[in-house]
């Protein structure tokens, strides 16, 4: 496949592509400063993206079977200003514009229904985050509506608290639920979650919980 990833440096992002380029797939991976992106392989094409203007985004997801987006805020201070929201706006403008459908990006579990019958441990602990990281959710709660609204064809990815931890390929995933005890998930697995997703028509237009 012809796979475009955008947030390809970061720490989600970087996965995908190694394990799409890995799998044999031919990747676009858009960064800010080509010069500073170490990303390496065959079938890897490297394009500056400025993710404020979705017009400079369309060669980028031209022609491409599926987008995936592990852009994220990294600061509370760019949560705040809706950072997420507006930058996967600027990719789903791009996609219509070029007719690219399939978009899958990375979300998170707290964003969605809370796991029927969860311990009071974890209930309590998920109240914890989502007072301590509102803004963080409220923001992905804003991109999650953005794709509610366009035409595409998307699967918001919602990891719960994520850790670094190599790839296993064991996990749970819940279209439009979250996971009883639903506590932690690698990022190597959140990154292979996504691309096993891609031809999956049961996580179209839907929000997916992946965790351990």
């Amino acid at each position: 496949m012809k796979l475009t990833v955008f947030g390809a440096t970061g720490r989600i992002g970087r996965q995908v592509v190694e394990q799409a380029l890995a799998a044999g797939h031919q990747v676009t991976a858009v960064v800010r400063d080509p010069a500073r992106c170490t990303l390496t392989g065959p079938g890897l094409e490297i394009l500056r993206g400025d993710l404020s203007d979705p017009e400079s985004l369309r060669p980028a997801v031209a022609g491409s079977d599926a987008v995936l987006s592990g852009l994220g805020a990294n600061r509370r201070a760019d949560a705040a200003s809706g950072i997420t929201a507006r930058l996967t706006r600027s990719i789903v403008q791009a996609m219509d514009a070029e007719g690219t459908r399939r978009l899958l990006v990375v979300s998170a579990g707290p964003v969605g229904p809370d796991a029927p019958g969860d311990p009071f441990f974890d209930r309590l602990s998920l109240t914890l985050v989502n007072v301590f990281f509102k803004d963080v959710y409220t923001d992905l709660r804003r991109m999650e509506a953005e794709l509610a609204s366009s035409a595409l064809d998307w699967t918001s990815v919602r990891p719960v608290r994520l850790v670094d931890k190599p790839l296993t390929g064991k996990y749970r995933k819940a279209v439009a639920s979250t996971p009883r005890s639903a506590r932690s998930i690698g990022r190597a697995d959140v990154a292979h979650a996504m691309l096993s997703m891609i031809d999956d028509p049961a996580t179209v237009k839907q929000g997916v919980c992946v965790a351990y």
